[in-house]
């Protein structure tokens, strides 16, 4: 019997890894705490304000990103919608605003590979809904943001 596997169109991905000196264990316990992600999750000089946190399938975490951005302060809304959620292996998410006809949002997959000096790849990749969306969100700075992200998370589990 022949599997059929679904593809993954690269031309709509952005992917962003870190290598963690953290058991994945520890690395996943950070995604699923609603506390610690906002002490941590987004972009150098933002911060999280939480309204709401469900952490769980089908639960949301809605969000705002909070900072200054040319001077003024700014505030960008975020929603993760949770579809999948493997412990300690695997996260999966719509990411966008709380707008119902939000056409720029994308999934992101969350995943945590132990190595076996016991630190983790965390790979995440965000599949965009057309190539020019994804074009647009690395021309804005959505890799460098991811990777100051994973930084983010890698100076909160050093602490």
């Amino acid at each position: 019997m022949t599997v059929l596997l679904p593809t993954w169109p690269l031309d709509r991905e952005v992917v962003v890894v870190k290598v963690l000196h953290h058991p994945r264990t520890t690395v996943f316990a950070a995604w699923m705490d609603p506390a610690a992600l906002a002490q941590w999750y987004g972009p150098a000089g933002l911060t999280i304000e939480t309204h709401e946190a469900d952490l769980r399938e089908g639960g949301a975490w809605r969000f705002d990103m909070v900072g200054l951005f040319e001077g003024e302060q700014r505030r960008f809304p975020n929603l993760m919608r949770f579809l999948e959620i493997v412990p300690n292996e695997r996260i999966s998410v719509d990411y966008g605003t709380s707008e119902p006809d939000d056409a720029h949002r994308f999934r992101m997959t969350i995943t945590f590979d132990e190595q076996a000096d016991g630190k983790t790849v965390l790979t995440l990749r965000q599949l965009h809904p057309s190539r020019e969306r994804r074009n647009a969100v690395i021309g804005f700075g959505a890799v460098e943001y991811g990777l100051q992200t994973l930084d983010k998370l890698a100076s909160w589990l050093g602490r």
